[in-house]
């Protein structure tokens, strides 16, 4: 389940260097929570093809977070913003995020 949530942050910081055909099929994986076989279906592939387009897809995102570490920073921020009381610099934080 962890590895699910990791995914879907990953994601959620790197979707924009994605192409379309592999936001559909993660989107349509981990969002919509379709099986290999339905989304094979949907897009008149073979399930090994949406399989390996999931996997190059997560290795992607995976390289772009060991080079860009966003994910990384982006939860350091979020801790750092809730260990602080004034809430004016909270605020404006937040708006960094």
């Amino acid at each position: 389940m962890e590895e699910y949530v990791y995914y879907n942050n990953l994601y959620d910081c790197y979707y924009k260097l994605l192409t379309d055909k592999q936001k559909k099929y993660f989107e349509d994986y981990y969002f919509s929570n379709l099986s290999l076989g339905e989304i094979a279906e949907n897009y008149n592939v073979s399930r090994n093809a949406v399989y390996k387009q999931i996997q190059i897809t997560i290795n992607k995102l995976k390289e772009y977070e060991e080079k860009l570490q966003l994910f990384e920073k982006k939860t350091i921020l979020e801790n750092v913003i809730n260990s602080i009381n004034d809430k004016k610099i909270i605020e404006d934080l937040t708006k960094v995020l």
